[in-house]
């Protein structure tokens, strides 16, 4: 018993190093350093840090360099470490109409009202690979953004001043913390967006995807999708006014979806929402998609069996952490349940095999 524990320990010693070894890569190549990772592949650090609920761009650079570029093990790395933090404050609900916009587009309106910014984008991008790149020549300077794209208007703001777009009703109630306490079903709109914002990028793309195929009547269009710095505000009780403590990059989506009416709604053009850290308009998009979806039953609509209506159906599985954790459980050691599986079925099989003799 003590020798298979030692010899397991040192296996798993070694397991670690080996790791570490894979990790470095061909000692001959030049490693690559935290800032590198941070400024070079910002969408990455970006997807880390929505998904780890945590905004530091150095310390998601770190844990992809430590995880391989595997980003599910890089996001469950900062939640682990997002557990040691202390909480100091509570900051303030970020004014998005505020935005210092770097990326703001409209399929709604041509010449909406403050301009379309294109920003940076894979848009309109021809997907050809680019081997100048492989020679790391030096990129030429890009143009900088307007002066005037702080306090860009919200596009939804001039449908909802004809009435023709459901009113966005503020909510002062305190909403559930997602990161504090566990998710309890049925979920308020708050905590359906919290935890769609930390869900996975591929699963809730995929659902959304569903719903534009036709799985929840949810035809949509991107009313604003907008990318830039906001600022963070704390309240100081001593002083009786907020403090600005720093800003930090999101992006948001709002989408407008076509809505019949119901009992108990006229008919209006329906909102979705969609709120995520750094640069992560996919992920923004497929949230808003799929939080229209799951409205339903607040809007009066029937359920027609749709994965992305189905409430427990998404928020239980959209989080990859707990979907890993459950998955990869089932390689390590499962020695003693697989013998009773063992032993059940040969019982089985000998019951079975004296029944058909005992026919004969």
């Amino acid at each position: 018993m003590y020798v298979a524990v030692k010899g397991g320990e040192r296996a798993i010693e070694n397991a670690h190093a080996w790791l570490a070894e894979e990790r470095r890569g061909d000692p001959a190549v030049p490693e690559l350093s935290v800032p590198q990772i941070r400024e070079q592949m910002s969408l990455a650090v970006n997807r880390v840090m929505a998904e780890g609920s945590l905004y530091d761009p150095d310390l998601a650079a770190l844990a992809i360099k430590q995880s391989r570029g595997d980003l599910i093990e890089a996001i469950f790395l900062i939640r682990a470490y997002r557990t040691t933090l202390p909480r100091l404050a509570a900051s303030n609900p970020v004014n998005t109409a505020s935005m210092l916009v770097s990326r703001r587009v409209s399929a709604t309106f041509k010449d909406a009202p403050g301009g379309q910014i294109l920003g940076p984008t894979f848009d309109y991008t021809h997907r050809l690979l680019d081997f100048t790149l492989a020679a790391e020549g030096e990129v030429p300077a890009a143009p900088t953004a307007p002066a005037d794209t702080q306090d860009v208007p919200h596009i939804l703001g001039f449908l909802d001043r004809d009435g023709l777009i459901e009113q966005a009703v503020p909510n002062d109630d305190t909403p559930a913390d997602l990161t504090r306490e566990p998710l309890e079903l049925p979920a308020d709109r708050a905590l359906r967006l919290q935890s769609l914002a930390r869900g996975d990028e591929g699963f809730v793309l995929g659902l959304a995807y569903s719903t534009q195929r036709g799985y929840a009547r949810n035809h949509a269009f991107v009313g604003e999708l907008r990318i830039g710095q906001v600022a963070v505000e704390v309240d100081i009780p001593e002083l009786g006014f907020p403090v600005e403590i720093g800003e930090i990059e999101l992006t948001e989506c709002e989408t407008v979806n076509q809505f019949n009416g119901s009992k108990t709604e006229p008919p209006q053009f329906t909102r979705g929402y969609g709120l995520t850290f750094g640069q992560t308009e996919r992920k923004a998009i497929s949230m808003a998609l799929v939080d229209r979806a799951l409205r339903w039953r607040e809007l009066g609509e029937d359920f027609t069996g749709a994965p992305a209506q189905d409430e427990e159906f998404v928020l239980s599985h959209c989080d990859n952490i707990q979907a890993t954790g459950f998955l990869e459980h089932i390689k390590l050691p499962h020695y003693v349940d697989f013998q009773a599986e063992l032993e059940l079925i040969r019982s089985v099989r000998a019951a079975a095999f004296a029944n058909l003799e005992a026919a004969e």
